[in-house]
């Protein structure tokens, strides 16, 4: 397994070891002692597991009070996955790391709490399992319209599929104030 950070330092993308033959493929999906030993969570509370059609955009979320850590992999086709930083405070606050995932490297993206995460369908469907480190809290949910202008997100597509409650997220300030954000 290699691990390796993003243009975000926290951001880390996880490369699987796959053993292939003419019967198929094996590779280990999580390794909590490789993960601890990398500074990274070992432990995940809840699994998702989400289907998109091609152009279907979701995102951007978060949670504030129970912010979730994720690692997102794709089971079957392939995605653009995106994460912005929304830590107030932090360096890299606003910027965010674009990751291409598919069935073909099976890569999987680790997404620290304080971090919005979204991501859109590439392929005629793509199958999206990720691990979560805190539980999902319908309550406490936020998000950022996935077309803001100060994260000027650079998307794979042109007119994507939004979900409604999506498009009534609002954009994220430069000064902060618009949006509750992630506190360090």
């Amino acid at each position: 397994m290699e691990i390796a950070p993003t243009d975000i330092a926290e951001v880390i993308l996880v490369t699987p070891r796959i053993w292939a033959d003419e019967r198929g493929f094996f590779l280990e999906s999580f390794n909590a002692r490789e993960y601890k030993a990398r500074g990274m969570p070992e432990r995940f509370v809840q699994d998702n597991y989400s289907r998109s059609a091609r152009g279907a955009l979701r995102g951007l979320h978060y949670q504030l009070s129970r912010p979730q850590g994720k690692l997102v992999s794709v089971v079957r086709g392939r995605m653009f996955d995106v994460a912005a930083d929304i830590r107030s405070g932090s360096p890299t606050y606003g910027r965010w790391v674009g990751v291409v995932l598919d069935d073909v490297l099976r890569q999987a993206l680790w997404i620290p709490p304080g971090f919005a995460h979204g991501w859109c369908a590439l392929s005629d469907e793509v199958d999206v399992i990720y691990k979560c480190t805190d539980y999902y809290d319908p309550a406490n949910e936020h998000g950022i319209i996935w077309n803001d202008p100060t994260l000027a997100i650079d998307w794979p597509i042109d007119r994507p599929t939004v979900s409604d409650r999506d498009l009534r997220f609002r954009s994220l300030s430069p000064d902060k104030a618009s949006l509750p954000v992630f506190e360090n």
